[in-house]
Formats: C-alpha cells, sequence, structure tokens
C-alpha cells in the first residue's frame, strides 16, 4: 500500500492539515464548480424527505454542496479525524448535521438506513477500497444512490510517481469494478478536474444505484468493532512506530509535493491554453507562491553569485 494509505497515517497527517486545509489545499484540488459538477449526477428530488451519510466528510466542504439540496438536519457527517470535524461543526450551513467518528470500512449503521451516500476525497486513504464500496452498498437503502469523488492515476510520469508514492489514485477502471463488484445498478460517472488541469480525467464521480436490501451480494464477514486507527499488526510496538514515523514524513513530503506543482500549473494555466472557469488564488497561496518565488531566487541568485567568484 502507498505510504499514506493507512488509518493511523492519515489520522495524523490530518491532524496537521486539517489548520489550512480549506485555505490552501481545498481551493486548489477540489473547488466548487468540481463539487457542483459531482453531486449533480445524484438524484435529489424530494430533498426534503432524504436521509445522507456523508463519508470522509473532513472539513464539510462537499457537506456544504449536500445541504443546498437537502435539510442540513437530514445530514450525517463521518470521519475518523476530530480536527478536521471541528472545522465542520462551526460553519454556519453545517450547525444542523450530526457528525460522528466512524471508519469507511466498518459503517457503524444499521443496513438500508440512509438513501444516498457521498464520500469524495476519502478513497485515497482507504486500505480496502472494495470493503469500503460494499458498506456503501449495505447502509443505504433499497432505490437510494452512493456517490464516490475520488483521483484518478496521473497521466504525467513525475505527477504519478509522487502520487502513487503518497497514496492510492486509482486507475478508473478499478472505480467500476468497485461498483460493479458491490452489486451497485444503473452505474453513471462523470470527470472533474480544477480549471488549471488540463487533463480532463484528473478525477471521477461515480454514483451507482442499489436494488435490493441488505448487505453487498458480494461482501465479506464484516469486522468487528474496534479502533479507528488501531495499529496494523506489522512488527512489535517499537517496529510500528518507527514505520508510522517515517511513511508520515515521507507521504506527507509526497503529498505536499503536489501543493507547490498546482500553484504553478495554476499561474502558467492561461500560457498553456488550458480552458476552465478561472478561481482566483487566495492570500494564503499568493503567500505559499511568493515564499517559493523567494526561495528561488535566492538559489539562483547564489549559483550566479558563485559563478562570478
Amino acid at each position: 500500500m502507498r505510504l499514506m494509505q493507512h488509518k493511523r497515517e492519515a489520522f495524523w497527517f490530518y491532524r496537521y492539515l486539517s489548520n489550512f486545509y480549506d485555505k490552501l489545499v481545498n481551493p486548489l484540488f477540489w473547488t466548487e464548480p468540481m463539487r457542483e459538477k459531482a453531486l449533480g449526477i445524484v438524484d435529489w428530488s424530494n430533498g426534503e424527505s432524504l436521509k445522507v451519510i456523508d463519508v470522509g466528510s473532513g472539513t464539510g466542504f462537499t457537506t456544504e454542496g449536500i445541504v443546498k439540496r437537502v435539510p442540513a438536519k437530514n445530514v450525517i457527517c463521518l470521519d475518523q479525524s476530530p480536527q478536521q470535524m471541528e472545522r465542520a461543526m462551526v460553519k454556519p450551513a453545517l450547525v444542523d448535521c450530526r457528525f460522528r467518528l466512524g471508519d469507511a470500512e466498518n459503517l457503524p449503521f444499521d443496513d438500508d438506513t440512509f438513501d444516498r451516500y457521498v464520500s469524495a476525497g476519502s478513497i485515497e486513504y482507504w486500505p480496502d477500497p472494495q470493503r469500503a464500496i460494499e458498506e456503501a452498498f449495505r447502509v443505504i437503502k433499497p432505490g437510494g444512490q452512493a456517490l464516490l469523488i475520488g483521483p484518478l492515476e496521473p497521466k504525467n510520469p513525475v505527477s504519478r510517481f509522487i502520487a502513487n508514492t503518497w497514496m492510492l489514485f486509482p486507475p478508473e477502471n478499478d472505480y467500476h469494478l468497485y461498483f460493479h463488484q458491490a452489486g451497485f445498478t444503473d452505474i453513471d460517472w462523470v470527470f472533474v478536474r480544477p480549471h488549471w488541469q488540463e487533463n480532463e480525467r484528473y478525477a471521477i464521480a461515480m454514483v451507482g444505484k442499489k436494488n435490493r436490501p441488505g448487505p453487498s451480494p458480494n461482501a465479506r464477514p464484516r469486522r468487528s468493532t474496534r479502533s479507528l486507527v488501531e495499529a496494523e499488526p506489522e512488527g512489535g510496538w517499537l517496529g510500528r512506530n518507527l514505520l508510522l514515523t517515517g511513511r508520515l514524513i515521507l507521504g506527507s513530503t509526497a503529498g505536499f509535493l503536489f501543493i507547490p506543482m498546482a500553484l504553478m500549473a495554476h499561474v502558467t494555466a492561461p500560457l498553456r491554453g488550458v480552458e476552465g472557469e478561472y478561481q482566483p488564488l487566495n492570500r494564503e497561496q499568493k503567500a505559499v507562491l511568493y515564499g517559493l518565488g523567494v526561495v528561488t531566487a535566492f538559489f539562483i541568485g547564489r549559483a550566479i553569485l558563485r559563478r562570478r567568484w
């Protein structure tokens, strides 16, 4: 598995990332136009009566799109990160939502509970994506829909190497296999991308319908209740924590490399002829970009001075 494709590593990663997630990360990689296009393939008719679960809800950005279609009191937000959840709970649009700590691969709800299931930007950290999709099938009612939104494996070799070092970026075919294997029917999908990304297949939003009650026809036995970030059985206490630290450092480094890469792509998008609905940089993004410029200028200047001497 990838360095951050582990529950414990993801838990610690978001403990710190939550401090600037809404200001620096979301506006680059998961924008409002992307969210609206993805949510648009779901049937939200009779929204007043729909009961929705948002799995891996994080700071609530996707949930803010859901509550435009469904009353907030009908929405349950589930995440394994208390830090991310705390930031969602104070957002005015989400004050009536209910929040619960939980595991996407072992949802703490009965069969046939929800009308709609939504998960955006969470599959990247699932150690067992197929099990999580089976859980999505299990908890929605017959006739209900499950929407999964996630990244696709990048085409650029450098980006692909960094992505696959960092976390799970499934190929497009894997998404189809997950849904078909879980038993979903009437499967539909759209591709979404930020305006600066020229690859039309940057990410995918896939929706499927449940046509029978109960669990997935191909579901494996459910796991017993356990800690959300329980250590995996690899080595003893010392070995496991050394692995945790190493994966966290290396995985976080790979992940944070995407931020300057995306900022540069954002700035150069008009020069590269990339078309899309422009999203202006905010103050935090500009600060990072200026900082990168200063660091770059410093190293270039030092290299010039060394040559003169």
